[in-house]
């Protein structure tokens, strides 16, 4: 019996090509929505937890002043060299220790010019950062001790600055410091809030301090714990360090604030997740759309049917065969719209993830529950017409014209 509504289902599709698939159209589109928002939104959040994670998992940013939002704090008094000093001589449990200050200035070379992020720091920033040497080397302890004018510059300021050419070994003005570029730095890309990490210069801290800020002041403390130490036990105890160094009394709060990437990584993660499942939730919608789409177009078969019903009804037909014809020709369409949407997903989930520059991770869970819920609106959307058929009287549906 159920092979027979099938085949008769099937039969009635290809009678009625165009609407069949014009009432497919709401839930191709609604599952192709869900599953692309919700494939596009786990690369970006595996793409957030892989970025984070280049920088180490052990790692901690501590910056002046209260925390007001991503990466950002309020202003208050800069830290000191000696502060790192501090850090790396008092707390064992360390690895490396990086200050850092930094500001946008203009990158000089000829007639060519840029723009750019200058950062001084210790040649540990590069290990911190996780930022390898494509051509050339890093700054040594000794440069910069002294303050040595040499520099380290990424992709951009070559790309802008020399074009395809090395530019280890020449001269570059940042405003007015000469400084000798020593090494080139390997490509990175964007990071996760589309700043590119390419178009920095970094060189010695005391340089910068000396020769281009005219101050001590350091913006931002890097280090990393050791491997299988708890970092929030770590953060305790830089706590308690630099509140010393800043003279806080005890009824004073922090000036500063330790930030852990674990922490950084969670909360965007989160915050990804959540708009996916908004975005997922809103085009999840138009499958109800669909549905609603379904059931009207099952109504208007059923009017024009009606004869057909009464003489099957009239000649022995069941009322629940006919039940099970309509119900069938409901999930046969939804179904099928399913599955075109769920092979339009994936074709236009893999070219956005390449145009977004986001890693394509297939999904099958989402995958099978976007094919059941095709299903299941069928079922849900069929149910009324399907039973408005197998109710019709036979002598009345006769007599219909």
């Amino acid at each position: 019996m159920l092979g027979n509504a099938l085949l008769l289902a099937l039969r009635e599709l290809r009678r009625n090509v165009m609407r069949s698939f014009l009432t497919m159209l709401g839930i191709i589109i609604g599952v192709a929505s869900v599953i692309i928002l919700v494939t596009l939104g786990g690369g970006a959040t595996r793409q957030v937890t892989e970025q984070i994670a280049s920088l180490g998992s052990n790692l901690l940013m501590i910056n002046p002043g209260k925390r007001m939002g991503p990466g950002q704090s309020s202003g208050a008094t800069p830290f000191k060299l000696a502060d790192a000093e501090a850090l790396a001589r008092d707390i064992p449990l360390l690895v490396a220790v990086a200050p850092a200050a930094s500001s946008s200035m203009m990158a000089i070379l000829a007639n060519e010019n840029r723009m750019t992020a200058v950062t001084g720091s210790t040649e540990q920033y590069f290990t911190l950062n996780n930022r390898k040497i494509k051509d050339g080397r890093v700054f040594t302890s000794n440069e910069t001790r002294v303050g040595v004018a040499v520099c380290v510059i990424g992709e951009t300021v070559r790309t802008k600055l020399f074009g395809r050419q090395n530019p280890v070994g020449n001269h570059i003005r940042l405003n007015k410091l000469s400084c000798e570029v020593i090494g080139l730095l390997e490509a990175k890309g964007q990071n996760i809030v589309g700043t590119d990490q390419d178009d920095l210069v970094v060189i010695p801290l005391r340089t910068f301090q000396r020769r281009i800020a005219g101050n001590e002041d350091v913006s931002i403390i890097q280090v990393s714990v050791r491997d299988g130490v708890s970092t929030d036990r770590v953060k305790q105890e830089i706590m308690r360090l630099m509140r010393v160094r800043r003279h806080l009394a005890d009824s004073e709060e922090n000036n500063f604030d330790v930030m852990d990437m674990k922490e950084i990584a969670t909360m965007l993660s989160g915050t990804t997740q959540v708009l996916t499942a908004l975005l997922g939730a809103v085009a999840g919608v138009s499958l109800l759309v669909g549905g609603i789409g379904i059931m009207n177009i099952m109504l208007v078969s059923v009017t024009e049917r009606t004869r057909e019903i009464g003489t099957r009804l009239a000649i022995g037909a069941m009322e629940r065969e006919v039940l099970l014809q309509f119900l069938v020709e409901a999930v046969v369409v939804s179904s099928c719209g399913g599955l075109i949407g769920i092979m339009l997903a994936l074709a236009s989930s893999v070219a956005l993830a390449k145009v977004l520059n986001v890693p394509f991770i297939l999904n099958m869970p989402i995958i099978f529950i976007a094919a059941l819920f095709s299903a299941a609106i069928g079922v849900i959307f069929g149910f009324v017409p399907a039973r408005k058929a197998a109710r019709l009287n036979p002598i009345d549906a006769l007599r219909y014209e």
